[in-house]
């Protein structure tokens, strides 16, 4: 196993980390600056990922369906706990779970085609602002930063805006998989 694909298995080992930290961390600033740096660390591996199987052409099948799933762990699962923690309303992680299963099942199709859909611009842009929105909302610093909260609305607007110009992005780029014209 190469290098990307170690950092890639690395950020789905750090999610339960990073979940039982956070759900902890209601009234506890330790708990909540452990998962915040433990998302921030297993975010870092998703940009080191690329950068180093596109730099040293590690490219692998493993790691076009692996680090878009991790990303989506990851992303999702956060996005779940910060539900329960009051932080970012259900119905906006349900429209972006919505995509993330629309997307999968697009992949598995292709997949069992043989083809492999590795994830497009639009869709690290939806992740990198969905990363930061979740390292926004858990730092929650509305109490101490002016601005905080509408900075942090803000880009969970676009996260989600861009969620789904990435679903409409890949249906249009690969509407060919669920016609069967391959």
């Amino acid at each position: 196993m190469n290098l990307p694909n170690k950092l890639t298995v690395l950020r789905v080992i750090l999610i339960p980390f990073f979940v039982v930290f956070l759900l902890l961390s209601p009234g506890n600033d330790l708990f909540k600056w452990i998962s915040l740096a433990i998302f921030i660390i297993a975010s870092l591996t998703d940009m080191l990922d690329g950068k180093i199987a596109r730099k040293y052409n590690l490219i692998t099948d493993f790691g076009k369906f692996m680090d878009p799933l991790a990303d989506k762990l990851l992303v999702c699962s956060a996005m779940i706990c910060l539900i329960d923690l009051g932080k970012i309303p259900s119905w906006v992680v349900v429209i972006i779970i919505a995509r993330e299963f629309i997307i999968s099942g697009f992949r598995l199709v292709a997949a069992d085609n043989g083809r492999v859909i590795a994830a497009s611009y639009w869709g690290k842009f939806k992740t990198t602002f969905q990363m930061i929105m979740v390292i926004l909302m858990i730092a929650d610093l509305g109490a101490v930063v002016p601005y905080y909260d509408i900075v942090t609305t803000i880009i969970m607007w676009i996260a989600l805006v861009l969620t789904i110009i990435s679903l409409c992005d890949y249906i249009i780029k690969n509407k060919d998989v669920m016609s069967g014209d391959m």
